[in-house]
């Protein structure tokens, strides 16, 4: 199984420069994962600032404060709603209004030398009414706004994104922005870096329940549904008949409730997802196309994926699902994440790390992560107080993603501002720009007067971390212990259920329960704190895409299971065990196909059955025991359980059972194939020890072991292809870390007791080469590249040490209290008293 997923084929829509493998050397490239700029690889820290928020005389004050917090790019939307003037003419250099003067914002960020990442819509949020399309679009284009569900409008300003009269009219915006970000792209000395295309496309019809039910968009689906079935095929798949219209519309808009098999109804429901996706993918792709055609060549384009909700990331895979189609596989466009978990902690700490991972298992071998809306700030969204984030929260937030891999942080919002007026009233309350009010961004690190609120500092703090060690993250990717999460896109293909469809509501229910980090997050969660880093494999993926084969001598695989799972998916899953492959499953055995049909083929290969699942109640508490494997072991109350039983030739023992009558509810299999696969049908609690006992079982272990922490410590590294690493540490409890660290089986720092304040982080460099010497290890953070001769080093409260091993002399600055004595085989031990946080320590070979 690779967990480096080689390239996807390239859409046969993707035409223009971007294309051609032979580009300049120069501009913005993206490359082996990697964000390069003039061919440097770069760890780029932005902010979004609203200029048509702000008065053009308050620009430069809010560009100096980011610039201040160490910022090297500033993102921002260029809204279609602000530009377009009441005659339906196009300002973008400032003649009509200082809010329109988008010309003289980038000019003033390259003479910061900011690079621009530029968000020109068609949508863009942002709290703007419409989401930044202009009204006229609604009035003259009504047949572009989509019917759902029984042939009613959604509650949403959405449009249907391929509608004639709506994209012609984005071609028509774009014609008119995108030449003007040509003329600044940093190839021809501007600051524009990397284009986004559009923004959250589908998430106005997911979070509303509202799948696009035009006329033509039915037709549209009609001729999707024969290509890849036939006609009979998708009246028989169905329940409808594709040549014959009205009743075909009928059929969908009801959602297959008023005729039809329930196995019809879940198909349907399916198949309109997928069909969904495919309208995104060809849009984008079509916006794309259009900006090549403007002059947008040799930057990166960007797709923004929504999904997080309720301080939680699980639904942000739906995100990735519904737009991976549109970027994986795409030359020179990636995909950044647009997340709002607020607080870091233990119970989402594995959301945004699963996020990260599902991300990069749709990328191809080039495809870096992005973040491009990192929440900042304090979150008081609402302007009412009931909620309020701590500072150290984006801090936190900022270490996990860099220690991930991404190349690019945008933190939204950077800066408030306020909603100037519409040119023409709309009589809606406010007539300004957006439903917020006048000010707008108080939550933000720069409030709306362009105070600096407490989250400030912290960004600034964080942003001083990674440009510190930017030399070597930038070229560095994250090392992984011996598994991987399984990614399935179907079961995030759940956005739509007809009031009336019962059993696809009740599927859906299931796949949400187990799908992902597990039920109850568990799986992820004993992962992650449990000191195991991980990457993810996308197993919905066609045979020729990234992660598709899975390699039996590979890592060992973990996949959260409802009782749907596609049968392709099975498939793979029991040839990989065929081949010797290593499995551990977590929630239920899958026993239906996506359309709701019994399919079994995993739970054959396992050579396992169902005999009874059971669900606790308010009257009902089902308990579980861990046999003798795991050493002595309290019995424990599971959410739910399912007994098996081994079936065939299996070699199967008990790793759990049910208390009541000692059915086996977590099995161990082997297969007569050499498969070696851990079935665990139930949601036993988040023990840490068990859950690392029972992974090790199929044989992991941990590369980076702390012994003495409490749980909230994540624990990962980054590594370059010289053997240059970095420990990454990030602590989400309310309590200090105090630990020692193994690595790979090795002492680090002799052993000495590592100190972690409570929700704080630090990355700590390994094996670095200098000239003429090798930094073995620090216990404080790089704090800038210096020269070959020269480590800048950050000083935190307590003391610290480096060990260097060189035949060199080894000089520190005066009055720094910094100490040098010989080590053991003639390496130079630095030492340093506490009391000067922040300040750089400067440690040179003579």
């Amino acid at each position: 199984m690779s967990t480096s997923p080689a390239d996807n084929p390239t859409p046969t829509t993707i035409s223009g420069h971007l294309n051609d493998p032979e580009q300049p050397a120069g501009g913005v490239r993206l490359e082996r994962r990697r964000l390069l700029v003039d061919g440097v690889p770069r760890v780029l820290m932005a902010g979004e600032v609203h200029y048509f928020r702000l008065h053009r005389r308050d620009w430069a004050d809010r560009l100096d404060k980011l610039v201040a917090a160490g910022c090297t790019a500033v993102a921002g939307y260029m809204p279609w709603l602000v530009h377009e003037t009441a005659s339906g003419e196009v300002d973008l250099t400032g003649a009509t209004s200082e809010y329109r003067d988008l010309v003289g914002f980038l000019e003033l960020a390259a003479e910061r030398n900011l690079l621009v990442i530029a968000r020109p819509g068609p949508f863009v949020m942002a709290e703007l009414k419409n989401e930044g399309i202009p009204f006229r679009i609604y009035r003259e284009h009504p047949e572009a706004l989509p019917l759902g569900w029984e042939g009613e409008r959604g509650p949403t300003q959405t449009l249907d994104y391929l509608e004639p009269g709506y994209l012609a009219q984005c071609e028509r915006w774009f014609a008119q922005i995108m030449p003007v970000l040509a003329d600044h792209l940093v190839t021809r000395g501007g600051p524009v870096a990397a284009v986004q295309l559009d923004n959250e496309v589908g998430m106005l019809s997911w979070v509303t329940n509202t799948p696009e039910l035009t006329d033509p968009t039915l037709d549209d689906l009609a001729s999707w549904a024969v290509e890849q079935f036939g006609a009979d095929g998708a009246q028989q798949r169905y329940g409808a008949d594709p040549r014959d219209t009205p009743s075909w519309a009928a059929h969908w808009r009801s959602g297959g409730t008023r005729g039809g098999t329930e196995a019809q109804q879940l198909a349907l429901h399916h198949d309109l997802g997928a069909h969904h996706r495919d309208r995104y993918a060809r849009y984008l792709l079509r916006l794309r196309e259009v900006s090549v055609q403007h002059g947008i060549r040799d930057v990166p384009f960007l797709i923004n994926l929504h999904g997080t909700s309720e301080g939680r990331g699980r639904t942000f895979p739906i995100g990735i699902s519904q737009l991976s189609k549109s970027y994986a596989g795409v030359p020179q466009t990636t995909s950044g994440s647009d997340h709002y978990i607020h607080e870091l902690t233990v119970e989402n700490v594995p959301d945004l790390y699963v996020m990260n991972a599902f991300m990069a298992a749709v990328h191809d071998a080039d495809q870096p992560l992005t973040s491009l809306e990192f929440e900042s700030g304090t979150g008081n969204y609402g302007e009412d107080l009931s909620r309020e984030a701590s500072p150290q929260a984006t801090e936190l937030k900022t270490r996990l993603c860099v220690a991930q891999g991404n190349r690019l942080i945008s933190y939204y919002l950077f800066a408030g501002g306020h909603n100037p007026p519409l040119d023409e009233p709309v009589g809606d309350g406010n007539d300004r720009i957006a439903f917020t009010g006048e000010r707008h961004g108080f939550a933000a690190p720069v409030d709306p007067e362009g105070r600096l609120s407490p989250t400030y500092p912290a960004v600034r703090n964080v942003v001083r971390a990674v440009h510190g060690a930017e030399h070597l993250l930038a070229d560095m990717d994250e090392e992984h212990d011996d598994i991987v999460l399984g990614y399935v896109q179907d079961h995030y293909l759940t956005e739509y259920a007809h009031p009336d469809a019962a059993r696809r509501r009740e599927l859906v229910h299931e796949i949400e329960r187990y799908r992902g980090m597990g039920p109850r997050d568990i799986l992820a969660r004993s992962l992650l704190l449990g000191g195991h880093s991980f990457a993810s494999v996308d197993l919905s993926a066609a045979p020729t895409s990234a992660g598709a084969d899975l390699d039996p001598d590979g890592p060992a695989l973990a996949l959260a299971t409802p009782p749907v799972l596609g049968r392709a998916v099975q498939e793979r899953l029991a040839a990989f065990l065929r081949g010797g492959g290593r499995l551990l499953l977590h929630g239920v055995l899958p026993v239906l196909d996506d359309d709701g049909t019994p399919c079994t083929v995993l739970a054959d290969a396992l050579g396992v059955a169902v005999t009874g699942t059971v669900d606790g109640t308010v009257h009902y508490f089902p308990s579980v025991r861990a046999t003798d494997w795991a050493g002595p072991q309290p019995e424990v109350r599971v959410g739910v359980l399912q007994r098996l039983r081994a079936t065939g030739a299996t070699d199967a023992q008990p790793l759990a059972v049910d208390v009541t009558d000692g059915s086996p509810v977590a099995l161990e299999v082997r297969t007569e194939d050499g498969g070696h696969a851990i079935v665990m049908a139930c949601d036993y609690p988040c023990h840490l020890d068990f859950w690392r006992a029972l992974v090790g079982r199929l044989g992991v272990q941990r590369r980076l072991v702390a012994r003495g922490e409490a749980p909230g410590l994540v624990v990962t590294s980054t590594a370059d292809a010289h053997g240059r690493r970095i420990v990454h540490l990030v602590n989400v409890a309310q309590v200090p870390q105090k630990f020692t660290l193994d690595v790979d089986g090795v002492p680090f720092a002799g052993g000495a007791q590592l100190e972690l304040p409570v929700r704080s982080g630090r990355m700590l460099p390994l094996d670095i080469p200098l000239d003429g010497a090798v930094l073995r290890w620090a216990t404080a953070e790089p704090d800038g590249a210096g020269d070959g001769s020269t480590i800048l080093l950050r000083r935190d409260e307590g003391p610290g040490s480096a060990l260097l091993e060189t035949g060199r002399e080894v000089l520190v600055d005066e009055g720094s209290g910094a100490e040098v004595s010989e080590a053991e085989n003639g390496r130079r031990l630095v030492t340093w008293p506490g009391g000067e946080d922040g300040a750089r320590l400067r440690i040179r070979l003579n």
